[in-house]
């Protein structure tokens, strides 16, 4: 989408890449969507899913409503990102106290809440480790630059336990890449398809 690789980092601030972990103000998945917000940007929440987990839809939800605060930034990817994190409309209200002040409107000179104030650095400052981890003297583990998953059609819903027996898997690594199914059965009403490992 031509946008900062960086932004693939994000997860590990907002969850630590844990598409279970859930925060006191209900936000869920990788990408923390709360309920609302994984509404708007057409996450599918019902008995049998929470797509709000689902790596692939949240990763598309979540670039989505990051395009979205960008463009509502006028390009500026620090406010954008502060505002993913703290809302649109109260970064824009820190906005309008400085304007009203005379003073600047960029992320590092806005009265934010502590964790917002905290959320952009975190991000900058895991993107230059992950850039050079050795000036920071610390060792990252190699990970090949191919595809984790593959994602399988399933025709209709299918049951977990004997798909991962099918894949030759444990049923909690394939539970682990398909996080939003809520039961052990998929969705009658879709999407028809399972992520496995390549």
């Amino acid at each position: 989408r031509g946008m900062p690789l960086e932004l693939a980092l994000l997860p590990v601030v907002e969850s630590a890449y844990n598409p279970f972990a859930e925060s006191r103000s209900r936000a869920v998945g990788l990408w923390q969507f709360i309920a609302p917000t994984g509404d708007r940007f057409g996450l599918k929440r019902n008995g049998w899913q929470d797509q709000r987990r689902d790596v692939i839809e949240s990763t598309r939800a979540a670039l989505d409503y990051l395009q979205f605060l960008h463009d509502a930034f006028d390009g500026d990817w620090l406010l954008a990102i502060a505002a993913y994190n703290n809302g649109r409309l109260n970064v824009q209200r820190a906005m309008e106290r400085n304007r009203a002040l005379g003073l600047p409107t960029d992320f590092f000179s806005l009265d934010l809440p502590a964790e917002t104030r905290a959320y952009v650095p975190k991000l900058l400052a895991l993107s230059r480790l992950v850039l050079n981890p050795s000036l920071h003297g610390v060792s990252l583990p190699a990970i090949p630059n191919a595809p984790y998953f593959a994602v399988v059609d399933t025709a209709g819903p299918v049951e977990l336990r004997p798909m991962a027996e099918l894949a030759g898997i444990a049923f909690e690594e394939l539970q682990a890449l398909n996080p939003a199914w809520r039961h052990d059965v998929t969705d009658p009403g879709g999407p028809h398809r399972l992520l496995v490992p390549s």
